[in-house]
Order: C-alpha cells, then sequence, then structure tokens
C-alpha cells in the first residue's frame, strides 16, 4: 500500500508565493524542548541549528526554555540579567516562590536567549502536581518512571512561567509557545486546559510508540492501521508517556511533523493528521573555492589512515590508496538503524570482491555508543607500535639525510651501500619484528561489558567477518562517540565523515535522519532508505538521487533479504569507482546541500507559526494556507554529463583508466554546478497579512 500525502504543504515550491512580510510587533516566541543547552539527541541538533535564523526573524522576542543542566551551562551559555522588563519581572516572581531559573545567552550560532528552569528544584512540588494532572486531565504518571517525573515537573514549570509572562505584560500579549516531543508537551497541555492566551505548535520528531514498535521487530508500516495503540502501549510500560504525547498533539492549534514518513505515523498513532511538514535543516557554509572541501577530505581520510595503519600492523597486506572508507553511526539501536542490514550486505560484499579477484579492500566503521569499560589493549598496542615504526623511520631519516648532506657538499655522489651502518640496519629489524603479530587485527576496540549478547559483535560471528587477510571486507567497531581529545581514533565527528567515502544508514525507522544529512552537507555520498525523512525528502525533490550520491534503498516494498541484495549491489557499484568517479560525485553531492539549508527549509516553521498565530489571534492576524493541489513541487533532473557510477556509464567496457578523454568532454564541473543553482529558488517573505488590511483592500 502507498504511503498517501495529505499535507496542506507538500514541497519547497509550496511556499514560494509568499510576497508580503508580516510585522510580528508585539508577537512573543518561545520554544520548549528537552534539548536545550542539553545535547540529548537529534531534537539538540535542529534547536541549535535552527537558532540562527529564528533569532534573526524575530531578534530580542525570541526566547529558547529548558531544562538546568550544571556541566551543559558551564560550556555552553553566558549567565546573565534578562534585558526584557516583563520576562525579568516573571523570573523575580517565580524564584521569590519557590523556583530556580536562570535566564542567559546560549553560546551557538545566533546567541538566541535561554531561560533554564531547574526540575529538581521544585520537586517538592511532583506529588501535587501529578494529583492535578490526573484530576484534571485523567493522565496518571507512576513513581517510579524517572524521565515521565522530569516531564511533569518540567510541563508545569513551563506553564507557569507563560502564565506568569502573560500576567507581566501591561498590554495583551501575542504570545507564541513552539513545544518539542512529549517531555515538553505537558507544558502545552496545561496552556490550554488554563486557557492562557497562548498560541501553540507542537513538533513530535519520532512519536513514542513508534520507535517501541520497530524496535520489536514488527511489520510496522504494513500494518500502522491495525493496531490498538491503547492496548500496544500499555504492553510496552509507556502508556502515561503515550498520553502526554496524544493529548499535547490535540490540543496544539498546529501539529507538526520533520517527514511525510512520520505525519501517516502520527495520523495513525496519535490520530491527528499533522498540519505541517517541517523538515530538518543544518546551516550550511559554502567554500570560496569549490576544491577547498576536497582538501578537507584527503586531509581527513589521511588520519584515518594512520589509525588504520596501527590497527592493522603486521596484517597490513593492502593497499590503502585502493581502500574504501564505509561508516555508519547513530544511537545503538541494531535493527531501527539498520545495522543488521548493513552486516549482512558486508558480508556479500566481500564475497564478490574475494571471487572478482578486486583490489579493492573495504574498510567499514560502526560507530555505536554501547556499555564498555575500557579500551581494547591490542587496539592501543596498535597504535603505540605505529607511532614507534615511526619514530625508527625519522631517526633513520635523519642519519640519512645527514650523510647524503654532506657527500654533496664535497661534491661526492654517495655511495648508498654505506650511508646506513650496521647498527641502522639492526634497529630496523628491531622495529619489523616488534610489529610482527600473531593475532587478527581485533573487531571491536573497546572491551565490551555484554561481549557475548552485543548484536553486532554476534552478528559478525554468524556471517564469518573477522579482518583475516584473505577477506576483502575489514571490520572495525568504536562503540563510543568520536572525540579529538580520545588516545586512540583523534578526531570529531565532522572530521571523521570528511575522511570517510560513503556513509551508509538503511534505517527501517528514521523519522527524519540527520546522519545522511550531515553527510551530504559535507559532501560525503550516503546510503538512505525510502522509510527515513531524509530518503523520502531526496527521492521528491532529486530525479536521479543516485547521481548526486544518494543512494535510496527501497526498505518499503521489499523483504529485508531483497533490501540487502540492494545494498549490496549499492556497495558493489561504489567499489567500482575510479578516483575521478568519486571526486565528480562528492562535488554533486556538496551542491545538494542548499535543499537542506534552513534558509530555505526553514520556511516551513515559519509557516506553521503564522498559522498558530492565526489560529489563536484572529481578530489580529490572518494566514491563507497553500491549496495542496495547486504545488507541482520541483526536481533536480539528471546530470547532463557521465554518471558517476560505472555499471551506468560503462556497460562494454568494466576495466577502464582512472583518467579518462571522454569523461573530461562530459564532464564539465562549473557549467553542472550553475545549472543545479538554478533549480534552488531564492526563499521569499512569507504571505502573512494584517486581516484588517486584507478587509480594506476588499473593501477597495
Amino acid at each position: 500500500m502507498p504511503l498517501p500525502r495529505s499535507l496542506s504543504v507538500t514541497s519547497l515550491s509550496g511556499l514560494d508565493d509568499w510576497t508580503e512580510e508580516f510585522d510580528l510587533g508585539d508577537a512573543v516566541l518561545f520554544e520548549i524542548a528537552w534539548e536545550v543547552a542539553n545535547k540529548v539527541g537529534g531534537i539538540y541538533t535542529v534547536i541549535q541549528t535552527k537558532a540562527r535564523l529564528t533569532s534573526e526573524e524575530w531578534g530580542e522576542n525570541y526566547f529558547l526554555v529548558g531544562p538546568y543542566m550544571e556541566n551543559s551551562v558551564r560550556t555552553q551559555v553566558e549567565l546573565i540579567e534578562p534585558t526584557n522588563p516583563a520576562l525579568k519581572r516573571t523570573i523575580d516572581n517565580m524564584n521569590s516562590s519557590g523556583c530556580k531559573l536562570y535566564f542567559g545567552r546560549w553560546l551557538i550560532e545566533g546567541s538566541p536567549y535561554v531561560v533554564l528552569i531547574d526540575v529538581g528544584f521544585t520537586a517538592w512540588s511532583l506529588d501535587r502536581w501529578k494529583s492535578e494532572l490526573w484530576e484534571n486531565c485523567g493522565i496518571g504518571v507512576p513513581w517510579f518512571d524517572r524521565e515521565a517525573n522530569d516531564a511533569v515537573l518540567f510541563g508545569f514549570l513551563t506553564a507557569w512561567l507563560l502564565g506568569e509572562y502573560a500576567a507581566q505584560c501591561e498590554e495583551p500579549p501575542h504570545i507564541l509557545a513552539h513545544f518539542h516531543e512529549w517531555l515538553a508537551g505537558l507544558g502545552l497541555v496545561l496552556c490550554r486546559q488554563r486557557q492562557l492566551p497562548v498560541a501553540t505548535i507542537f513538533t513530535t520528531h519520532a512519536t513514542l510508540l513508534g520507535r517501541y514498535l520497530c524496535a520489536g521487530s514488527v511489520d510496522f508500516y504494513n500494518n500502522l492501521h491495525k493496531f490498538n495503540v491503547d492496548k500496544e502501549a500499555g504492553d510496552r510500560q509507556i502508556y502515561h508517556r503515550y498520553c502526554l504525547e496524544r493529548a499535547a498533539a490535540h490540543c496544539a492549534h498546529v501539529f507538526t511533523t520533520v517527514s511525510h514518513i512520520t505525519a501517516i505515523e502520527a495520523e495513525h498513532l496519535l490520530k491527528r493528521k499533522p498540519d505541517v511538514v517541517t523538515p530538518n535543516g543544518l546551516n550550511v557554509k559554502k567554500f570560496s573555492a569549490s576544491h577547498e572541501f576536497q582538501n578537507l577530505h584527503a586531509h581527513s581520510k589521511a588520519r584515518i589512515q594512520e589509525f588504520i595503519r596501527g590497527h592493522f600492523y603486521g596484517h597490513l597486506d593492502f593497499n590503502l590508496d585502493k581502500s574504501v572508507f564505509l561508516f555508519i553511526a547513530g544511537r545503538y539501536e541494531f535493527s531501527n538503524k539498520g545495522a543488521d542490514v548493513f552486516l549482512e550486505a558486508l558480508a556479500r560484499l566481500n564475497y564478490l570482491l574475494r571471487v572478482n579477484h578486486s583490489e579493492v579492500t573495504v574498510i567499514a566503521f560502526f560507530i555505536m555508543p554501547a556499555r564498555t569499560n575500557n579500551f581494547n589493549i591490542e587496539t592501543l598496542k596498535g597504535q603505540a607500535v605505529r607511532k614507534q615504526l615511526w619514530d625508527t623511520a625519522q631517526t633513520v631519516k635523519e642519519k640519512f639525510g645527514k650523510k647524503l648532506y654532506e657527500s654533496l657538499l664535497v661534491g661526492q655522489l654517495p655511495d648508498v651501500s654505506k650511508m646506513l651502518d650496521k647498527e641502522d640496519f639492526t634497529m630496523m629489524k628491531r622495529a619489523i619484528f616488534s610489529a610482527q603479530r600473531q593475532c587478527l587485527p581485533p573487531i571491536c576496540t573497546h572491551n565490551m561489558l555484554d561481549d557475548s549478547s552485543d548484536p553486532i559483535l554476534n552478528c559478525l560471528r554468524r556471517i564469518g567477518l573477522f579482518n583475516s587477510s584473505s577477506d576483502r571486507v575489514k571490520v572495525i567497531f568504536h562503540p563510543e562517540f568520536l572525540s579529538s581529545t580520545s588516545p586512540l581514533l583523534p578526531m570529531d565527528y565532522e572530521e571523521f565523515v570528511r575522511g570517510c567515502h560513503l556513509g551508509v544508514f538503511p534505517s527501517y525507522y528514521e523519522p527524519w535522519g540527520y546522519t545522511p544529512a550531515e553527510c551530504t552537507v559535507m559532501g560525503i555520498p550516503s546510503v538512505s532508505t525510502n522509510l527515513s525523512g531524509f530518503g523520502c525528502f531526496m527521492e521528491e525533490h532529486i530525479a536521479d538521487p543516485s547521481a548526486y550520491g544518494v543512494y535510496i534503498l527501497d526498505r518499503r516494498y521489499r523483504s529485508v533479504d531483497e533490501s540487502c541484495s540492494q545494498l549490496t549491489s549499492f556497495l558493489l557499484q561504489f567499489c567500482q569507482q575510479s578516483r575521478r568517479q568519486r571526486i565528480i560525485q562528492r562535488n554533486r553531492t556538496e551542491r545538494l546541500s542548499d535543499l537542506l539549508d534552513w534558509r530555505y527549509l526553514g520556511r516551513y516553521y515559519i509557516s506553521a507559526r503564522h498559522m498558530a498565530l492565526a489560529k489563536a489571534f484572529p481578530e489580529s492576524y490572518y494566514y491563507e494556507p497553500q491549496d495542496p493541489s495547486s504545488v507541482s513541487g520541483f526536481r533536480y533532473p539528471r546530470p547532463a554529463s557521465v554518471p558517476p557510477s560505472p555499471a551506468l556509464s560503462r556497460h562494454s567496457s568494466p576495466h577502464h583508466s582512472d583518467d579518462n578523454d571522454d569523461d573530461d568532454e562530459r564532464y564539465n564541473e562549473d557549467l553542472e554546478a550553475e545549472k543545479d543553482r538554478l533549480n534552488i529558488r531564492q526563499p521569499h517573505s512569507p504571505q502573512y497579512r494584517d486581516k484588517s488590511e486584507k478587509k480594506n483592500k476588499k473593501l477597495k
């Protein structure tokens, strides 16, 4: 059954008709989320990257509201006195009533104001507020669910903040409150229950029940209309959380989700069709010269190669210059994130590369945090051995260079056989002997606490990928987030991504998918699926995604085995590309970053905010929604030059050189880039005007 589209705004061009800019005047925007200045998951990235655009639109009338986390505040927030008189009186009154609120600037792009609430300081009110929640809303929260308890405290304090601010304003205010996810949703429910003068928006980035159902290995998308949601939530002991999320979705003036796939999910599980889809964007930084990001790729790749030299010491029998680096990263959700499909595809790819005697070696990284107790001794030893070999080579090089220099000074050609003495050869032999290894290179860089039950390790044991010399696919499992301070792989995530060749994210449940989006912005090709918001978005706006380095895996209409075969085909085609073809593809991928820029995708949030203000304050604001039937959309056309895939561009000659004159004739980087730029329309101001002005125009 196809997934239908049933939303008011369905593509980027659907908002192209905005022609008039509305003066927000006395309107104030509060954006509430548990991830404000508190890095927990992907919502943190949404709010952090969107803050600059929202600050430019709302200026001094934009406030982010989140929890006070001391460790984060120390490094991310500059505490100051409130600049808004009404907000200052609000915070002072609440602090004098037994609360603890902080005000400051979040030290990110845009420097937005933040109001941080210490929920633990008011824990003494938890039982009273739970009773009030049960009496007024019929939602009971068990005592043992600490996360739900935090949601109750945060919700009541947020509603108190908004109500107090409305009371402190000298004139009737136009308050807009945007709530993200169920952890903040209770504040929205209380605003409506208390009839506060607040326009509300609720955004769900992933439904609670959807995530739990998919983790339980059910046929989720084919049975969306069949689930007994109350029973399923109760069976998983999340009924109270589900009730909070569903209540927020139904109480909001405007309900939004981050993708069409999540919109359909929300319609069935939360029983409300979203008003607007608000895709997630990023702040895209363009380089002054197009080749600069290619230079960054080369620099980061060299650092990854250094790590691999140490990791595979004693078994470095493959050519690093002919190696392809793949990676998967994110939360350790083995099935939801598609790690199971990726591993099966790697086993099949390993077989194909071996039987075809390919010279390409694939090194697949799994960057997924899990429970560990320390680094693997063998992994640390590998980096120490690499360092020792490097120091030995440098010592010999210095002695050789000095003797060579002295020989040239006296006008004689050096006798190479006398340049190195017996001591030098002894030193080099000792270094070679120290680099010998009796065991295979480790698969996991850390000591796992649950080694025997770890899903990735058990799958690797089943498919037999042990980093042996005969394997053309090597695997490195790094169960920890990357950090530049790591003694093992000292690289930030962004630097690591830039150094890889392909990101592989064959997720079964992925409401949006920031990992492939980040790859695209950095010019790194990626594999996504038609069950991820990012994959569906790219399919909608690009005629041939694979030509632009975005491979869309079909996990909607194919079985798991068929999806594995398709992914294997994608990976094999990628491995067969020449170096020049990969460079061309990276250039194309980087050009897609305009599609993911908040300058364009931010207009969806603008539309949702205008819609909410018009619904809550119809006497002051008017919003005319776009007719979905009139939206034609737009798509990047297929590149006119030779496609990067050898399976498509070289049917009859599978063995060809890296430098091909025919490619040079058919591929013009500047011309192709200019054509692609024409497919992105410049953003306009929103069609959002004063209702009385429109009436006056009609009367005239």
